[in-house]
């Protein structure tokens, strides 16, 4: 598959999500949330002080946006006021980062468990359910660094990408949001996932900064495709108007202050067989 460029100059994208003809993603050490079409054109949305990460909206319309390190869920309201959703602040000390929202406005949000930029020892840590309303709850303990998330369509099944674990875990959601079953959904050899997303054949493109590529997989953890980018693949998803333009993000460096001065993240798309499916 032949990777083409749609945008460069980014700082850090984070969190790419399809929504009103358009891809939203974070450009996280720019304190930035954008959209750009499919022709390239981009518009600055938001400005996120505490540096934004996963993406989401409610039933009605409202951006949900993850702001990193005061660790909350920010909503913008019609107005473009941007107010505080839930504070996650008592389930973490770390950074809080990519987020999936179900189609009743439940949000799982991950963290990432320990102070990953000084290179802390990692260990486990909880993915956080933000409702509707805005109450909190853990929703699944013992994550070795939740990351990318997808919920099925169906709305019964999330997934949940461990960067730390080197897999992808399932779990059965209750009618109250609440998780059960846990279990592996796929084991990735020689890769991590960072953000993932899913196809209407219920396989996961998964974005692996470690080995520098995104790979489609199937549960059980067959590989169907592998499309190589000589850089670190930070986060993919299906967009456009059939859901079948694959966007990639991906970068050179995942130090902020190198991200800054280099600006040379980028959006790559490609053309797929299956279109995507479910949540986000």
């Amino acid at each position: 598959m032949k990777l083409e460029r749609l945008i460069d100059g980014l700082v850090f994208g984070e969190g790419p999500r399809w929504h009103d003809g358009r891809l939203w993603l974070s450009d996280m050490h720019a304190h930035t949330v954008l959209t750009v079409d499919l022709d390239g054109k981009r518009e600055d949305v938001l400005h996120v002080e505490g540096k934004p990460s996963g993406l989401g909206w409610l039933p009605d319309g409202r951006l949900l946006v993850v702001s990193m390190n005061d660790r909350k869920l920010l909503r913008r309201e019609p107005g473009g006021t941007v107010v505080t959703h839930a504070d996650l602040s008592r389930f973490t000390a770390h950074p809080c980062n990519d987020m999936v929202v179900d189609g009743v406005g439940r949000a799982f949000v991950g963290n990432f468990g320990f102070d990953f930029e000084h290179d802390e020892t990692p260990r486990a840590t909880c993915v956080v359910r933000a409702d509707p309303d805005g109450r909190t709850a853990v929703a699944a303990e013992d994550l070795r660094f939740p990351n990318g998330s997808v919920i099925t369509p169906d709305g019964r099944t999330l997934i949940v990408g461990e960067s730390f674990g080197g897999c992808l875990t399932a779990f059965t959601i209750g009618s109250d949001g609440a998780l059960s079953g846990r279990r592996e959904w796929a084991k990735l050899a020689g890769a991590v996932p960072d953000g993932i997303c899913l196809d209407a054949e219920n396989a996961i493109w998964v974005a692996s900064p470690v080995s520098n590529e995104v790979l489609r997989v199937r549960e059980g953890g067959a590989v169907t495709t592998r499309i190589p980018l000589g850089r670190p693949a930070i986060a993919c998803m299906l967009g456009g108007g059939d859901r079948r333009t694959l966007c990639v993000l991906s970068a050179t460096s995942f130090e902020a202050e190198e991200c800054v001065a280099n600006r040379d993240a980028r959006i790559d798309v490609t053309r797929v067989d299956v279109p995507g499916a479910g949540y986000p």
